[in-house]
């Protein structure tokens, strides 16, 4: 019998859709979120909150003749995967999901999320989903993604990865760099103290220093 995670059929437990951009990102992010169930918002989140209402709360009448559907709820059973689509277009080749970020792009994190969301589409419709896109509201712009064989194997890897972070209850140590200072969970993490080791231990040892109450 494989080691549990490694067997594709043993799913155990469920990976939410989402995580897999936090878990690109940053895993400790990932962690907070989906294991200490950690959440502070700020205007990021808050924009992108917003912006995916907005995305949500449009009607599904065509748009220049494609079919549109929004907010679908979206399963794997065979990878353990759920979450939803901000946006699925029906073209005549297929399914299209169209996700939706408020900031500029900034890596290929957000691509694994998508290419998620369309392995979702294909084990639920039975069809291929070759392609898709990322709409940056920042420049009001399309970036499509293909779901080639690299970035599918990649999308796999990062399943399996927040898979075993949450079976695990794992939570990384904190980077403590460039990716910190725009996080919303940055007071909840404190990077700046648990990702200095000599800084921790110092603080650690204050919490439990013996007083004389005798002599004042």
């Amino acid at each position: 019998m494989g080691t549990p995670g490694n067997d594709p059929t043993d799913i155990g437990i469920e990976v939410p859709i989402s995580a897999l951009e936090h878990y690109s990102y940053c895993p400790r992010q990932c962690a907070l979120i989906h294991v200490e169930q950690t959440y502070e918002e700020n205007v990021y989140t808050v924009r992108g909150g917003l912006a995916h209402e907005r995305v949500h709360s449009g009607d599904d009448t065509p748009s220049r003749g494609i079919e549109v559907r929004r907010g679908i709820p979206l399963w794997s059973d065979r990878l353990g995967l759920r979450g939803k689509a901000d946006l699925v277009e029906f073209h005549a080749e297929g399914p299209y999901p169209v996700e939706y970020k408020v900031g500029k792009r900034h890596g290929a994190h957000a691509d694994l999320q998508l290419c998620a969301q369309a392995l979702c589409l294909e084990d639920m419709l039975g069809v291929s989903v070759p392609c898709g896109a990322i709409y940056y509201y920042a420049t009001r712009k399309r970036h499509e993604v293909v779901f080639d064989e690299v970035l599918r194997q990649r999308t796999l890897a990062v399943i399996e990865g927040v898979r075993r972070q949450l079976r695990e209850q794992e939570l990384p140590e904190a980077p403590n760099d460039s990716r910190c200072p725009k996080c919303s969970l940055i007071h909840a993490c404190l990077p700046h103290v648990v990702g200095e080791r000599a800084r921790l231990r110092g603080l650690q040892g204050t919490l439990f220093q013996v007083y004389d109450t005798d002599h004042r």
